[in-house]
């Protein structure tokens, strides 16, 4: 019998995350890593019938001139991260997988974006729909060329400004009336990635904060279509640490006073934060979880700032003020540093296999076991990271 083969279709691909997700698929089909940081080869897992990395074929839109090859060259050169033998040794993997890389598809994107578009051969396209069209031919191509049995599509693009909802999200077929209107975009770049993936009947997942399929008219199209849903904003440092730590202090019934974290981060997610716009959708993200964990809003404060010399070495430094027995005020202090790239590429996998288990299955919409990788889980409103990850062990149970 031959084995299963699967695609991964990376928005942003040549990103940092896409780079390295890449990069960990080929390490680990040719046993040349461990799976260290991999959920989903934890001992609890093992009897799910995850696709193996060596079943995955990789392909995806990216707005830059790059390869696979060269951005993890990139990556490394800036961060210091990966070893030159394991870029030597996958390097045929991400060439031909380059190969699968088509010109992205922004449609109005705002200027810190637009700005990072430098190939020749984006498609200009004047409405919501020719741009879903253009994706949808991509996705299809991909499937056909690849020979593939199943195809996940991830948004791991740059984070968008927040983009409100209005009448014409409410419900399918009125989004499908706005599509055709060039004058006000009827959906984001994330949106519109997403209505194409969904429509096709393909998983679709939202590593960022962006809108993605996050609106009444889509969740309605992933119904319609028995399409899985996962996301948003995968959660990696700072907001996990918050996720674990807050429910300690409920919990002991210590009172938090304030909570206030700085970040810091140099690569383009920081050049892309730095603009007040983009950098909205990602502090409301870190920044809503402490009322819900707490049962109550102390002052809190979320900071992002672009550092260039960092690169990929996020760090961020957390000060939490509260209040103990008889009034005494105490503090607790954090700093947490990683490299961004190699906490999320293990995620991106984690999700992947998920998800398109979770379609083999007959699973739809909000994946909800998977709340535990995200900072805004779709579908629940559980931010207690230990009773999140409960949900995941209780699917693999049942």
């Amino acid at each position: 019998m031959a084995a299963r083969r699967v695609g991964l279709w990376l928005i942003g691909a040549c990103g940092g995350v896409g780079s390295t997700t890449a990069l960990g698929l080929a390490a680990l089909s040719r046993g040349l890593t461990s799976t260290t940081g991999l959920v989903s080869a934890l001992p609890q897992f093992a009897s799910l019938q995850l696709d193996e990395p060596a079943n995955f074929t990789v392909g995806g839109h990216d707005i830059r001139k790059a390869s696979l090859l060269s951005a993890v060259k990139e990556l490394h050169c800036r961060s210091n991260v990966f070893d030159e033998r394991t870029i030597a040794a996958c390097a045929g993997d991400l060439e031909n997988w380059s190969a699968n890389l088509r010109p992205g598809v922004a449609f109005r994107p705002n200027a810190v974006v637009a700005a990072m578009a430098d190939r020749s051969d984006i498609v200009q396209v004047s409405t919501p729909r020719a741009a879903i069209d253009q994706i949808q031919r991509d996705l299809k191509a991909f499937v056909d060329s690849a020979k593939l049995d199943q195809l996940v599509v991830v948004n791991a693009a740059s984070t968008e400004p927040p983009f409100e909802l209005g009448e014409a999200h409410q419900s399918f077929d009125k989004l499908l009336a706005a599509l055709e209107r060039p004058a006000i975009p009827a959906l984001p770049t994330s949106s519109l990635y997403a209505f194409a993936a969904i429509d096709v009947g393909f998983p679709y997942v939202n590593l960022t904060p962006s809108r993605g399929a996050t609106m009444p008219a889509l969740e309605e199209l992933a119904c319609k279509r028995n399409v899985p849903l996962a996301g948003q904003d995968l959660k990696t440092g700072e907001t996990l640490l918050k996720s674990v730590l807050a429910p300690l202090f409920a919990r002991r019934n210590l009172k938090v006073l304030s909570w206030v974290g700085h970040n810091i981060l140099g690569n383009r997610d920081g050049m892309v934060l730095s603009d007040p716009e983009n950098k909205a959708s990602k502090v409301k993200s870190k920044d809503a979880l402490l009322g819900e964990l707490l049962g109550y809003r102390p002052q809190s404060h979320v900071s992002i700032e672009y550092i260039e010399s960092l690169d990929d070495w996020k760090t961020a430094w957390d000060h939490i003020h509260f209040e103990g027995f008889l009034g005494t005020k105490m503090t607790l202090q954090f700093t947490w540093q990683g490299c961004d790239s190699l906490l999320a590429a293990p995620l991106v996998l984690d999700v992947a296999r998920l998800a398109l288990l979770a379609q083999r299955r007959g699973e739809s919409g909000a994946l909800k076991h998977l709340a535990c990788f995200f900072k805004s889980p779709i579908g629940v409103d559980q931010h207690d990271f230990n009773k999140q990850f409960e949900l995941l062990d209780r699917y693999a149970d049942h």
